[in-house]
């Protein structure tokens, strides 16, 4: 649930059949106006180039060796109507699907070797998608599906582990660069909080304990850093909803800020106070900033990229979306950055994946 789609009346991040593994995803659109995928004043991205065309694509990450992707997409006019994990190829943007093309799928991230993809799933609860919740009140809400578990499949799409089995709701799984911790979050607690195991699933450890929306975390380049998203409170009546919503298993995203802590959750220290939702961080590949998606300045559309040092000091706005970036992530050496826009859509919901050499 790292990726978030909000309409387009209200906010709303753009956050998420095939049938059988392997299955090639083909580009159905292209476009050789530059104007439209690279805007003024987006000085660090340079050679900006569309990968996907079509549907909803998001949480595009890189491979250990930077040449390949793994990512979500939906397309119902194509017979994907919700999530899948497919595998793009960079060397010539061939795709194919990872999971198994049943239920509904998220966050995937890929496993040291690059020969296994790490994702959530609901299949075996169910071979249709779930059900999405209605807005609320006129309030975006995420669902947080209990029938989540996380998974390990080759890049054949054969599930080879199944490392969480429970009622609770286990997803939002990366892995430490040094290849011996998975990150997750999870509800068992009551809450949702972050956690720790080892890739073959065992020892299991809660590293976060505050209440409130602990998620989409992440580690930084050497392994001994964590960031996260969180929606913590400052009244009451804030924490009385945010409870309720729980209970119903929904959680708002709309008041979120940037934590960063050891990778075992200690030393937790807040890295941005700006207001609305920041979300989707990742770290540079020096670890020394940051990168994130926002809409701190007008705590609705538009969603754009920026920068911070891990300090929390020298923000930086990288992008000039109209609508919507997020879902941002340097490439191992920090040559490329690739994340997802609702840019170059013809006034559609589709969002894409995009990919530009990066220029300090």
């Amino acid at each position: 649930m790292r990726k978030a789609f909000f309409p387009v009346i209200t906010i709303v991040f753009l956050l998420n059949a095939c049938n059988s593994s392997g299955k090639k995803m083909e580009a159905t659109i292209s476009t050789n106006d530059t104007s439209a995928i690279h805007f003024a004043n987006e000085k660090h991205l340079k050679n900006v180039k569309q990968l996907s065309f079509g549907g909803e694509n998001a949480e595009a990450y890189f491979s250990f060796d930077d040449t390949k992707l793994t990512f979500q997409h939906t397309d119902k006019p194509n017979g994907v109507p919700c999530d899948q994990i497919f595998c793009l190829n960079l060397s010539d943007t061939s795709k194919h699907l990872i999971s198994t093309g049943n239920g509904r799928t998220t966050c995937s991230f890929f496993l040291p070797g690059d020969t296994q993809i790490l994702y959530a799933s609901t299949h075996l609860h169910s071979e249709s998608c779930p059900a999405v919740p209605a807005h609320v009140h006129g309030k975006y809400l995420w669902p947080i599906y209990a029938d989540y578990e996380i998974f390990i499949a080759d890049l054949n799409g054969k599930i080879v582990k199944q490392l969480t089995s429970n009622k609770f709701y286990d997803a939002e799984a990366v892995v430490s660069p040094k290849g011996d911790k998975i990150l997750f979050t999870s509800d068992r607690s009551g809450d949702l909080e972050l956690y720790t195991m080892n890739l073959d699933g065992s020892q299991v450890k809660q590293i976060t304990n505050e209440l409130g929306y602990d998620g989409g975390a992440n580690f930084s380049p050497d392994g001994t850093q964590i960031i996260w998203r969180a929606s913590h409170f400052d009244t009451d009546s804030e924490r009385v909803e945010y409870k309720e919503n729980l209970k119903k298993h929904l959680v708002s995203p709309m008041k979120m800020e940037l934590f960063m802590a050891n990778s075992d959750g200690t030393n937790r220290r807040q890295l941005t106070n700006l207001g609305g939702a920041n979300w989707a961080p990742n770290f540079s590949h020096d670890g020394k900033k940051v990168i994130f998606s926002s809409n701190h300045k007008t705590k609705a559309i538009p969603f754009n990229l920026y920068y911070i040092n891990t300090d929390g000091t020298r923000l930086e706005q990288l992008t000039n979306d109209k609508v919507f970036d997020a879902f941002a992530m340097f490439s191992n050496d920090g040559k490329k950055l690739v994340w997802c826009s609702n840019r170059n859509n013809g006034g559609t919901r589709e969002t894409n994946i995009f990919i530009a050499d990066w220029k300090e």
